[in-house]
């Protein structure tokens, strides 16, 4: 705790910021930015924070929204959001050479749809409409899936047969309102077949584990993300659900200060694409207001690292060789 009574302090959450997926991921765009002539084409936000696409724009990448955009022969990368199917015969048709960076956890998720598809199933998809991910997933098999995102919904979906369903989910949900409504489905649905291991990834599971100790001990929550990170915008929902105000911020620049008027403690987590130095620049604007004490509080260890994909080293070794 602090040295005296009116100290005031800020709580870092541990583990915060980059994931393994996006570790790779922007990894990935920087391997293909040393190794491949021309430029190098990004279909959407490698991943969704501002602060990162704008570095990697400025170092020539060039993000599209879709792949008619990039020059047939050329370079592109797919998001760490993964894309459909469809998206991967029209790089094909236009000789696209393409980088692959979906996240090996969205993969996985992508290949549970699969194999529920050839099982005859409906697959219940637990995720937000029109997130990347979710668009990419449902794509592998749109005859399908039915993507359900609130409580209602599940209480309501209609399938073909309610003895032949599986549930999938996006990988950056809210643990505990996946689980309440995959509750629903299984009193609906009482043969529901679940994936062998939890879609949400690991990552998403212990931020908002370490968010909630932050909100029980911190006057105000700061989440470092930008508003199109599904897993930030959850970490400020799960702050206040345990009725701890929080907010949602790109950088310091956007910080409010009333918001700290007769706050002793702020909590300060990232979400899963917010780069480390945002962390260490609100950290540096608290203390220059006051907040003196800094505590870190880790509620655990993160180990996860994901390789780059295989003909990409072996394209850096080769230029390293040379």
């Amino acid at each position: 705790m602090g040295s005296g009574m009116n100290s005031k302090k800020i709580l870092l959450a541990k583990p915060r910021g980059f994931c393994a997926g996006v570790d790779r991921a922007i990894e990935v765009v920087e391997m293909a930015l040393s190794v491949c002539e021309g430029p190098v084409y990004v279909r959407k936000e490698i991943v969704h924070n501002r602060h990162v696409i704008g570095s990697l724009r400025a170092r020539g990448v060039i993000f599209v929204e879709e792949i008619d955009q990039v020059p047939p022969g050329a370079v592109a990368i797919f998001s760490a959001h993964g894309v459909s199917p469809e998206v991967r015969r029209k790089a094909a048709a236009k000789h696209l050479q393409v980088i692959d960076a979906t996240c090996p956890l969205v993969t996985k998720v992508h290949l549970e749809t699969i194999r529920f598809a050839r099982q005859g199933l409906t697959i219940i998809l637990v995720g937000h409409k029109g997130h990347e991910e979710v668009e990419g997933t449902t794509g592998e098999a749109p005859d399908h899936i039915r993507v359900v995102g609130s409580v209602e919904e599940a209480e309501t979906i209609m399938v073909p047969d309610p003895d032949r369903v599986a549930v999938t989910t996006q990988t950056t949900l809210g643990v505990d309102d996946a689980n309440q409504i995959i509750e629903v489905l299984r009193r609906r649905f009482p043969k529901l077949v679940t994936p062998s291991s939890d879609d949400i990834c690991y990552a998403t599971q212990n931020r908002q584990a370490a968010v909630k100790i932050l909100a029980k001990k911190a006057d105000v929550v700061i989440v470092l993300g930008s508003r199109n990170s599904s897993n930030s915008r959850r970490l400020k929902e799960v702050s206040e659900s345990l009725g701890t105000r929080a907010h949602l911020i790109d950088d310091c620049s956007e910080i409010d200060p009333a918001w700290f008027e007769d706050v002793c403690c702020v909590g300060v987590t990232a979400g899963a694409s917010a780069p480390e130095h945002l962390v260490q620049e609100l950290v540096a604007y608290f203390q220059s207001r006051g907040f003196d004490h800094v505590e870190e509080v880790e509620t655990m260890h993160e180990t996860v690292t994901f390789a780059p994909p295989p003909e990409l080293l072996h394209q850096v070794s080769v230029r390293t060789k040379a």
